[in-house]
């Protein structure tokens, strides 16, 4: 598999950052320390989660994504979203409406990316069946292979090797728009994204080269411009855009919307706290007799999605009384469409570890790191404060010895070098001004992080 250099699509603006610290506390990695005042990502323990957008009071965060114009460059121009997506409008509009509103943007085509979940339910199940190390993990959600492979690599074995929905959708665009005698270069494939991870996961792919879709349009924005153009009056039938849309599908990203397939051999686990406290409970064996294991990100799956405008547990009602209108998958749920040109898509290359979370490629110095950890961690007072600029006093131990940041660094510790002159006030000042910045503690009543925000 090809190494390429990380991407993220949640980028930081450093002009509304305020540096208070909330996305540093909630990442479940510890990719973010506060340097010089602002947030800083470390790129290589991100996992495009979307904690820190949720947590940040300013709205300092936010998701870099294609311009809708790009659509322009194609024919034919197909939207690919998944059914959360639906998910979003209040029920007085109708999925015709919705369509309709898409087709009104400059689209040609649409496919919801559930419609060829009968080839991924079977091909899991097959996998399931030829294991000899269960459970297997699901690879839906982006975020939580990239956790795997960072923090819990001993894991990565167990992740099912298949593409996500929304590239096998794209092969079962391509290849339903060739039937047609379309070539695939005159074809546009843009993904309309609910998180920041999938997005993510088509700009750089983990287990293929390279993603088939063409661009990538945020949720959000998509929602808000559909609500623009979307007649309040009858429309045209637009059944036939879904007629391999199933149940199984609409409540594929919904909790349990995959496990459900493996009864009481699955367990289902959202909220990405939750995850990681079973994916070390799964490193220490300390899980159930289990097939299958469903982890998503973000709390009822991607209706949680952090580009969604509704109400996650709104859209989760709205998808089930969608789903109701479905039947279940069956033998021929794609027509027509060639699946032999299809199934080859399905399977990815295997994920491979990514050690970030070594202290050194050398175990020997990796052994040194870790005992001078500990040796650091006796001085430090073990409060957790944040002030350091790092989450927690092991993350600024292990900060220190990775050369990123010195004891002094520590509030508490730089009182007491003060008290036993071993610095003077003009260093203390300084160090605080490295990671907080400058005239960040003069008096200011209307500074925000205090307790009237006023955000």
């Amino acid at each position: 598999m090809t190494t390429l250099t990380p991407y993220h699509a949640i980028k930081v603006d450093p002009d509304k950052c305020i540096g208070c610290t909330h996305c540093m506390k909630t990442c479940p990695t510890e990719a973010i320390r506060i340097k010089n005042g602002l947030a800083a990502i470390n790129a290589l323990r991100c996992v495009d989660c979307g904690n820190c957008l949720r947590s940040c009071p300013v709205d300092a965060f936010y998701v870099e994504h294609d311009n809708l114009h790009q659509i322009e460059d194609y024919k034919y121009r197909v939207a690919l979203f998944p059914a959360v997506m639906i998910g979003q409008f209040h029920e007085k509009y109708s999925e015709d409406q919705i369509y309709q509103a898409v087709l009104k943007l400059g689209f040609t085509h649409i496919f919801e990316v559930e419609q060829p979940i009968s080839l991924l339910v079977n091909e899991i199940k097959e996998q399931v069946r030829e294991a000899d190390s269960k459970p297997l993990i699901s690879s839906f959600c982006p975020a939580i292979v990239r956790l795997i492979r960072s923090k819990y690599p001993s894991l990565v074995d167990n992740i099912i090797p298949l593409k996500v929905p929304h590239d096998l959708a794209a092969a079962f665009a391509i290849e339903t728009l060739r039937k047609k005698g379309i070539e695939r270069e005159e074809i546009g494939l843009f993904y309309v994204s609910p998180c920041s991870a999938k997005m993510a996961a088509v700009k750089r792919p983990l287990g293929e080269k390279e993603s088939v879709v063409d661009g990538l349009i945020n949720m959000k924005d998509f929602y808000n411009r559909i609500m623009q153009v979307i007649s309040k009056d009858q429309v045209e039938d637009t059944g036939e855009l879904r007629k391999h849309l199933r149940r199984d599908g609409i409540l594929w990203s919904l909790p349990r919307g995959e496990a459900r397939h493996f009864k009481q051999k699955s367990m289902a686990v959202d909220g990405i706290n939750n995850v990681v406290k079973i994916l070390e409970r799964m490193e220490n064996d300390d899980v159930p007799d289990l097939d299958f294991l469903e982890l998503k990100s973000c709390h009822q799956g991607c209706a949680g999605g952090i580009l969604l405008t509704g109400n996650r547990f709104l859209t989760v009602e709205r998808l089930q009384k969608r789903s109701k209108r479905y039947p279940f998958i069956g033998e021929d749920d794609l027509g027509c469409v060639d699946c032999n040109a299809i199934e080859p898509t399905l399977k990815g290359e295997p994920i491979l570890p990514n050690y970030v979370f070594a202290l050194d490629a050398d175990r020997m110095k990796a052994l040194e790191k870790l005992q001078k950890m500990d040796r650091i961690l006796c001085q430090l007072p073990g409060i957790d404060c944040g002030a350091c600029g790092a989450p927690n006093c092991h993350a600024l131990a292990e900060d220190m010895v990775q050369g990123k940041a010195k004891m002094t660094d520590c509030v508490f510790l730089q009182n007491r070098y003060l008290n036993e002159n071993k610095i003077d006030v003009k260093r203390a000042t300084r160090n605080l001004e490295n990671t907080w910045g400058q005239n960040r503690f003069d008096a200011d009543c209307n500074k925000k992080g205090g307790r009237n925000e006023g955000f």
